[in-house]
């Protein structure tokens, strides 16, 4: 029986790989993500930890882009490709991993707000519009004042707070399951409400939790970049954020070094735009009918 199961979903995996294939805008943006993960995960182990020393940096200060710093060098003379390649990491490893804290607190709200009726039910959908209704920045800014400056904290402030829109539309999704007969059918026969959410509905809304979690991972990098520009990053975490923070508290753009406001602000560009492409296009494969309108 597992076998067939598992036969199924390399089946589904393969046909949904050559579907994406054929979408060029998908398949564009894959190939920018490609080269950001490689540099998140290659970018670090080539650079020497020394580069990031301010003791240790042998360029001028906001020394334009040359063959020795390609991107320039900073407020202290490191070069900004390196930091550059090194802020890679952080902010994917930020935009991942608070986009996979809001994806499960998201999907868990959702199909328990779908599943279940009554006060529970109210309740649960009651606190999705309140964290709909409130605004992000706002409530973000608290949060990360209240936790204090960290990576970590970063990532928690973002998750808690991005999970909303992820709630309301497996809720849709988990309405629309529950009415089909073989729910019907485990309920008749004595299923508890774990085996028919997690046997169930989960497996039925995992494409739209997948396709969510692309599009999702483009606003929480902004939301990263936004509040490490604001300074409630860690400090010593070369983020593109954090980046663009000191760019324009060390008076770069007065001093006219583009330079050093530039490259960070591409990159944010370049990674939320690959994470929409890659997104818009798994959801014309997993629901064409929705994408279509």
């Amino acid at each position: 029986m597992s076998s067939v199961a598992t036969q199924r979903r390399r089946l589904a995996a393969g046909q949904f790989w050559r579907r994406f294939r054929t979408d060029r805008a998908g398949m564009a943006g894959l190939v920018i993500l490609a080269i950001f993960i490689l540099t998140a995960i290659f970018g670090p182990l080539l650079i020497s930890p020394d580069a990031l020393d301010v003791t240790k940096a042998d360029g001028d200060r906001f020394d334009s882009p040359s063959p020795s710093y390609p991107l320039g060098t900073d407020e202290a003379g490191r070069s900004i490709l390196l930091m550059l390649a090194l802020g890679t990491r952080i902010s994917l490893t930020v935009g991942l991993a608070a986009t996979f804290v809001a994806m499960v607190i998201g999907t868990s709200v959702g199909i328990m707000a779908g599943h279940f009726r009554g006060l529970s039910s109210h309740a649960l959908v009651g606190v999705t519009d309140w964290f709909l209704v409130i605004p992000f920045l706002p409530l973000a800014i608290v949060l990360a004042t209240v936790l204090g400056p960290s990576t970590l904290n970063l990532i928690i402030v973002i998750g808690i707070t991005s999970w909303a829109s992820t709630a309301r539309l497996i809720r849709a999704q988990t309405l629309s399951i529950e009415g089909r007969p073989y729910i019907e059918r485990s309920k008749a026969l004595g299923a508890g409400n774990w085996h028919q959410m997690s046997r169930h509905v989960l497996p039925n809304v995992f494409p739209l939790v997948l396709a969510n979690t692309t599009l999702t991972v483009a606003i929480v990098i902004l939301s990263e970049t936004t509040l490490s520009f604001l300074g409630l990053g860690d400090p010593l975490a070369p983020s593109w954020g954090a980046l663009l923070d000191r760019a324009f508290s060390t008076g770069a753009v007065s001093q006219g070094a583009w330079w050093y406001v530039l490259p960070p602000g591409i990159c944010v560009v370049l990674v939320v735009l690959a994470f929409t492409l890659v997104g818009r296009a798994m959801e014309r494969i997993v629901d064409p009918r929705g994408a279509a309108t």
